[in-house]
């Protein structure tokens, strides 16, 4: 089965976010259960160009250049005007940059693809897989073109974070041509995509349910109800060659799960390179994290705060977000500089070590829909607290003590909570200092997080069944 990966991001390419990662793992997953998957994605700015060659010439000065990353071929879109700019996203053109990228992959269709390859013969996909509002646009462009050499293809729209939508407006409608808009949603790129694809994915089973309703679909919840029986939820992975405790060479001493007394070493290490006072038995909590409303680091620090009087605990912030929810963290780092330490930056060797030194990780998301970070947490040894939301309550199983509910043994790997209050994230986290306190169960907590299986490989074969069942649905003409 022959599909072609569209997404905006690609790790080690480029990243902004978790997608990248997402990006860089799944087709290589893909690929070793045998799927031919190629990538493709805008070739910006930010990319190194060793090794990456010109592939063909496009219309309008733009060009698609090939390149293998890990053992997946890439495909990387040139448009300057679109993508030689400092930043990924974040431009009030950014619909009508990515629309580019739509129709330059459409117009790289003709055999284009299949050249790049020397000696293959033309290389035309099965399946395109449109990841987020980015590459959206394709399905509606093949909508209204039945002679384009990727009609006959199955379509898979995966929702990475409903958040983002790609809006487009009537003026935008008119001035690139697009059929008009349906009436059962605001339009939007992806709204487009949901509405063309025979199959619609997104990174959790609690997040595909929770799409369904008003207060996590929004005003693409009609739509996601009206296709509810052609959507899925499948929980995405970790790297787990990237994501590695054994190997990481960002850890001051590297670990696993039979050598944790290992890991108090990058606890002080961590606490030198924030200057906060060393001390192995406090406890450390953390976030490594987007800074914005999904994420609730507003409900963090105000928990924190509530708690810091009544217990001596360190609690450490890395990432980058807008003023309205960067400020409070900084002013409590200001009132509490021996215990809260705050880097608004995108650091990733800080935040390899912050995973592999820190007790707690929060992640008191008000919706989540996949989520990263709590998988690499537990992969470190880090105990997650985390809102019962989306991915988060499918990958983190409450603790539970002995004895709870006719148990002979405590289980669990994480803590979670369910109103969106500073005040249920504070229990939570005084819930998790409670069993922080007795070092026996702690560590087998820690040990039950480490032995989950995240990898992408079981995740890798729902993707390629669900390839399989859109193919299915394509050939139909269900």
């Amino acid at each position: 089965m022959r599909v072609l990966f569209v997404i905006a991001e690609m790790a080690p390419l480029v990243k902004v976010g978790g997608l990248a990662d997402i990006g860089g793992a799944l087709p290589r997953a893909l690929r070793e259960l045998g799927v031919d998957v190629r990538v493709a994605l805008p070739f910006y700015a930010a990319i190194d160009r060793s090794g990456i060659t010109k592939a063909a010439e496009l219309p309008d000065g733009a060009a698609l250049w090939r390149v293998d990353v890990a053992g997946v071929p890439v495909y990387l879109f040139e448009q300057p005007a679109a993508f030689d700019r400092q930043e990924i996203y974040g431009y009030d053109d950014d619909g009508a940059r990515f629309l580019a990228f739509c129709d330059g992959m459409l117009a790289a269709a003709a055999g284009i693809l299949g050249s790049a390859e020397p000696g293959e013969a033309d290389w035309q996909p099965d399946v395109l897989h449109l990841n987020d509002w980015h590459p959206g646009l394709i399905g509606a462009r093949l909508a209204g073109d039945r002679r384009h050499p990727w009609t006959g293809a199955a379509r898979v729209c995966t929702i990475h974070n409903l958040g983002f939508t790609g809006p487009v407006d009537q003026d935008f409608v008119r001035q690139h041509g697009l059929a008009a808009p349906e009436p059962d949603a605001p339009d939007s790129a992806l709204a487009r995509s949901i509405r063309h694809a025979d199959l619609i994915s997104t990174v959790s089973p609690t997040y595909a349910r929770e799409l369904l309703t008003d207060d996590y679909g929004w005003d693409l919840a009609p739509l996601l109800r009206k296709r509810s029986d052609r959507l899925c939820g499948i929980l995405s992975g970790i790297d787990a060659e990237a994501f590695n405790p054994a190997t990481d060479p960002h850890l001051a001493a590297t670990f696993d799960a039979g050598r944790l007394h290992l890991r108090a070493e990058n606890k002080l290490a961590l606490q030198r390179r924030l200057r906060l006072p060393e001390g192995g038995e406090t406890p450390v909590l953390a976030m490594v994290s987007r800074l914005f409303w999904q994420k609730g680091s507003d409900l963090a620090a105000a928990a924190v705060e509530d708690l810091l009087a009544a217990h001596p605990l360190q609690f450490v912030v890395l990432g980058q977000g807008d003023e309205e929810h960067t400020r409070p963290l900084l002013a409590l780092a200001a009132r509490y500089p021996q215990q809260v330490a705050v880097r608004l930056d995108f650091d990733e060797p800080l935040g390899q070590l912050i995973f592999g030194g820190c007790d707690l990780f929060l992640m008191p998301s008000r919706y989540e829909p996949g989520g990263l970070g709590q998988l690499v947490a537990m992969r470190y040894g880090a105990v997650p607290v985390v809102r019962r939301t989306g991915g988060l309550a499918d990958s983190v199983a409450p603790y539970e003590p002995a004895g709870a509910v006719g148990a002979v043994d405590d289980s669990g790997v994480g803590f979670l909570f369910d109103e969106v209050t500073p005040g249920a994230l504070a229990a939570a986290i005084e819930r998790a200092l409670a069993v922080y306190g007795d070092a026996e169960t702690w560590r087998r907590l820690q040990r039950r997080g480490m032995a989950q299986d995240f990898s992408w490989s079981r995740a890798a074969e729902r993707y390629r069944d669900l390839y399989q069942r859109a193919v299915g649905l394509r050939a139909e003409g269900a």
